[in-house]
Formats: C-alpha cells, structure tokens, sequence
C-alpha cells in the first residue's frame, strides 16, 4: 500500500525513469539520445493521485472519459493492483490487469506532436471497480514552458510529412487545450 512519505522518492525516481525512457525512444528515432531529454529537461513534473471507489452497479458511473494524456509521457502506478484501466486498441477497449510492483507508461499528446506522430498519444479511460476501491497514482511530463511545440525536424521526411500545423509554445498549447 502507498505510504505518503514515500511520495518524494517515488517522484525522483520516476524522473530518472523518464529520461531513460526519453534516451532510449530518442535513440529508436534515430535521433541522439538526448535530443528529446534536451525537450523535457527543465519541464514540468505534476502528480496526481486519484481515488476511485467500489461501484457494484456496473455501468452506472464511469471513472474517467475516455482521453489522451496532453502531458508528454505518464507513468502510471496502480497502488493496490486493481483493475479499472482501459486502454483503446484497434478500437476496442482492453482491460489492463496490473501486476505487483508494476507501472504503466503512456505516450501523450505533447510527446506524439514532437514525434510527428511516429509515437502516438494512447487513448485511454478509467472505470471503476466492482468490489474494490482503485488508487492510481499518475506522474506527468511536459515539455519546458517556453520549449516550441513542434515535430522535431529529423523526423520530418518526403515519406513523413509534418502531421501538425504550428503549435507555438507550451505554455500557449495549455491554454488552447
């Protein structure tokens, strides 16, 4: 179970966790390896926790909309290792089955924008359980405030034009959406 003064480490640790993250998508783009460290460096890092109660009347409440993470990358941890995330794939939704000591990484909208779409936001929902209570913890990463939101140049080729028209900065993007 979560313990509150844990939640320091937990943030620091899933820093460190990004940047490999970041260091090995970078390197699979062809990119170097710090060139999308270098987009989030300096960015935001926000936490939140949700609680999510038992509901034996499926299909009565719905936990959360089906969505895309506006963040770069997410890391999910689901503290008791209930069932409530949804991931939409070839248009049907599958249940993610947490296991012990496990995280979930989503790419979002901010990451899927500098890819130009190479990596693509996942869509996903939260519903609530029928017989326990949920408590996912969700990390989030953003790009720097004033970082340029745009498809990084080297992944913008004949064969994969740009996908996004101009964004302008972060800060701007969170208030347009």
């Amino acid at each position: 179970m979560f313990r509150w003064d844990t939640l320091e480490a937990y943030s620091a640790e899933w820093k460190e966790l990004s940047e490999k993250i970041f260091k090995i998508m970078a390197k699979s783009l062809g990119m170097k390896g710090e060139d999308l460290n270098e987009v989030f460096d300096g960015g935001e890092q926000a936490m939140s926790m949700y609680y999510n109660p038992k509901c034996p009347q499926e299909g009565v409440v719905m936990g959360l909309n089906p969505h895309t993470d506006l963040a770069g990358l997410t890391i999910l941890s689901q503290q008791n290792e209930v069932e409530g995330l949804h991931i939409k794939k070839d248009g049907a939704w599958i249940s993610i089955t947490p296991l012990p000591k496990a995280i979930v990484i989503n790419v979002g909208d901010m990451l899927e924008i500098v890819t130009n779409e190479i990596y693509k936001g996942v869509e996903h929902r939260s519903v609530l359980n029928p017989n326990k209570e949920r408590l996912p913890i969700a990390t989030f990463f953003k790009p720097k405030r004033d970082y340029h939101l745009t498809p990084a140049r080297r992944l913008v080729t004949p064969r994969n034009p740009v996908k996004f028209k101009q964004i302008g900065i972060v800060a701007e993007y969170f208030i347009k959406f």
